[in-house]
């Protein structure tokens, strides 16, 4: 099979695995290279540039049997498989024609999850050290992955990343019968955080990816554990990946799990990590998951703040973040232009690019709530 066919084959494929936040993707390949549209994306890193990033795998072919999985033992459909030396050579020709600026790297488990292992760092290798690529790698730590490998694959990438795909053991067993969560799959997270911890020098940032919707996990649940992550882990980014079911596998006859709850996900996760919440305060319904209907920072803020509105001109950087509109780029403005002088109406906040009348129900200036124009619609 043909280099090419391999990738319009293995790109797509990792659509079941984000890693980087993916933007704008019909625009992210220039025409005469549309062939590959679904496997280079446009995408943003941990710094907030933006790169063409090729994300591939380096296998289809997997022996286990993950319940929800397209690439599972048995299934039924083409697969392909590249080697170190070919990957890393037609990834350089497209960097070399200004095509990819950059690599996100799975693959499947054939031979066991350590000579998979071998075989990313492999790749890895080649560019880093024989084609001399400096740009960004981001290489995926396999289950069951020796601890010298996880050393191996981070001196070599800008980011790691082991996929827990569920919050706990018990909704592992249903969704991936034969993965074992602590064994294979935390500890890994476990010893990333303990390198970077445990040696000075430039390491790389961790994530891990959930599968959502597909066993009956809640959202207690996920962001039980994401928190945990963020807070004993040092874990970079939580990804959230909405079900979707695959014909030919045990789960086919689940419903989708819907967009907005992932995206309620997202932002509860944001909140946890970036904002000073903790998980009790997050508006958990009673069956464990966030509404569906509102932004989880607003409902907390109609509970709490509506009543008693944050000063703007005193108050900490803490309460800051609690303010719809104000994130954590705001909030420095903020404490910033407050050196200068005081904050007087909205138009001070729209001039530092805040979301004035997002944040005006909940805040004073100088003591008095601002005036503001009421919306069509219910805040």
């Amino acid at each position: 099979m043909e280099t090419i066919e391999k990738l319009k084959l293995l790109g797509p494929a990792t659509c079941y695995e984000p890693a980087e936040e993916v933007v704008d993707t019909r625009r992210s390949v220039p025409r005469r290279d549309d062939d590959l549209s679904g496997a280079i994306h446009n995408a943003v890193m941990p710094g907030g540039k933006r790169i063409a990033l090729l994300k591939t795998l380096l296998t289809s072919v997997c022996e286990r049997d993950c319940a929800y999985c397209a690439f599972r033992k048995g299934r039924d459909f083409r697969r392909a498989t590249f080697s170190p030396d070919e990957l890393a050579g037609f990834f350089v020709k497209l960097h070399r024609k200004g095509i990819a600026q950059g690599i996100f790297l799975s693959s499947g488990i054939a031979g066991g999850g350590p000579r998979v292992q071998d075989r990313l760092i492999a790749t890895a290798e080649i560019l880093r050290r024989r084609h001399g690529f400096r740009g960004y790698i981001h290489l995926k730590i396999m289950p069951g992955a020796e601890r010298d490998q996880v050393v191996a694959a981070m001196r070599l990438a800008d980011r790691v990343s082991v996929n827990l795909e569920a919050p706990n053991p018990e909704r592992l067993r249903t969704l991936a019968p034969h993965k074992a969560f602590v064994e294979e799959l935390l500890k890994r997270l476990r010893w990333v955080d303990e390198i970077r911890k445990g040696a000075p020098g430039r390491w790389p940032s961790s994530t891990t990816q959930f599968v959502v919707g597909a066993v009956d996990e809640t959202d207690v649940e996920l962001l039980t554990t994401t928190e945990f992550l963020h807070r004993q882990a040092g874990l970079a980014r939580a990804y959230f990946s909405s079900f979707t079911p695959v014909a030919d596998t045990p789960l086919e006859g689940r419903p989708p799990s819907p967009p907005l709850r992932e995206h309620r996900l997202y932002q509860s996760s944001f909140l946890l990590r970036d904002y000073g919440f903790g998980l009790e305060e997050l508006p958990f319904g009673t069956g464990g998951n966030l509404p569906l209907d509102t932004d989880p920072k607003l409902a907390w803020a109609h509970s709490h703040l509506a009543h008693s509105p944050v000063e703007l001109n005193q108050a900490s950087r803490r309460s800051l973040l609690r303010v719809p509109g104000i994130g954590p780029l705001s909030a420095n403005k903020i404490l910033r232009e407050r050196r200068r002088g005081h904050l007087h109406d909205l138009s001070d906040l729209r001039r530092l690019g805040i979301a004035a009348q997002r944040a005006a129900p909940f805040v004073l200036l100088d003591g008095r709530r601002p005036p503001r124009q009421l919306g069509l619609w219910p805040t």
